[in-house]
C-alpha cells in the first residue's frame, strides 16, 4: 500500500473553482483522485474542470449552494453517478461580511452563519451514508486562524470557524465506528480572492502578515495541498478530530 495514492477514490470539494478548494483540488488530482467540483459560478467551475482534467484524473462540475439542502444532496447523488461514490469530502465553501460587531444586521449574521458553518455540517450530513456503505472515509473541513484567535471585522465568519473546529471534532468522535476520519486545516493568511477584500479594507494587513509570519510570506493555494492529501489518504487512517495549521508558524510565534 502507498500511504499517499488516492488512485481509485473520488472527492468532492466544495468552493472548489478557486482559492483554496482548487489548490486542494489540484493537489488530490495529482496524487490520482478523480474530483467533483461543486460550486456556484459556473465559468470558474469549467476552467477549474479543465485544469483538473488535464492531470489525467476524471472531474465533473456541479452547481451547488450548500446552503440549499436539496442541492447539497444533489451534489451528492451526482457524484455518486458520474464517479461512482465518495470517498473524500473537502468541505471548503465559505465567504465572510466585512464589518464592526455592531454594524451588522441580523440578516447578515445568519448568512455568514448559513453558509459557513450550517453549509459544512449539511455537506458532511448528506456525504455520510455513502461513505459508511463503502467502509469508510476521509472527511476534511477548512477552519481558518479565527477558529482560534479573534478578528474584529469578522465577527460571525470567526464565529463559524471556531464552531467548524469543534463540528469537526464532534463528527470524529460520531463517526469512528464508520472507519470515517474527520479533520480540519486551518490555512493561515492566504493570498486568494477572499483575502483580497481583507487587504482592501486594512491597508497594513500585507505588511503585518508577513511580520508576523516565521515563513515571512503569505501562504499560496498550493501550500493546503499537502496537508490535505495527508489527511485524504490512508497515511492519516488513526488520525481523527485534530485541526492541523497551515500557515507558515502564524499560530506559534508571539510576534
Amino acid at each position: 500500500m502507498e500511504l499517499f495514492d488516492l488512485r481509485g477514490k473520488v472527492a468532492i470539494v466544495t468552493g472548489g473553482n478557486g482559492g483554496i478548494g482548487l489548490g486542494i483540488a489540484r493537489g488530490l488530482a495529482q496524487a490520482g483522485a478523480d474530483i467533483a467540483v461543486a460550486g456556484r459560478n459556473a465559468d470558474k467551475t469549467r476552467e477549474a474542470v479543465d485544469q483538473l482534467t488535464s492531470l489525467g484524473v476524471r472531474a465533473v462540475g456541479l452547481q451547488a449552494d450548500v446552503t440549499d439542502a436539496g442541492q447539497v444532496q444533489q451534489m451528492v447523488d451526482a457524484t455518486i453517478e458520474a464517479l461512482g461514490g465518495v470517498d473524500i469530502l473537502i468541505a471548503n465553501a465559505g465567504m465572510s461580511i466585512r464589518k464592526a460587531p455592531e454594524t451588522y444586521s441580523l440578516d447578515e449574521w445568519t448568512t455568514v452563519i448559513t453558509t459557513n458553518l450550517t453549509g459544512v455540517f449539511a455537506c458532511c450530513h448528506a456525504v455520510h451514508p455513502s461513505m459508511k456503505a463503502r467502509g469508510g472515509g476521509k472527511i476534511v473541513t477548512i477552519g481558518s486562524m479565527t477558529s482560534i484567535f479573534g478578528l474584529d471585522m469578522a465577527a460571525p465568519y470567526t464565529a463559524t470557524k471556531g464552531g467548524v473546529m469543534q463540528l469537526t471534532k464532534s463528527l470524529a468522535s460520531a463517526w469512528a465506528r464508520d472507519n470515517i476520519q474527520v479533520n480540519c486545516i486551518l490555512p493561515g493568511w492566504i493570498d486568494t480572492d477572499l483575502t483580497v477584500g481583507a487587504r482592501r479594507a486594512l491597508p497594513r494587513l500585507q505588511e503585518s502578515v508577513v511580520e508576523r509570519t516565521p515563513a515571512k510570506r503569505w501562504g499560496r493555494p498550493e501550500d493546503l495541498a499537502g496537508a490535505a492529501i495527508f489527511l485524504c489518504s490512508a497515511a492519516s487512517d488513526f488520525i481523527t478530530g485534530t485541526a492541523l495549521p497551515v500557515d507558515g508558524g502564524f499560530s506559534s510565534s508571539m510576534f
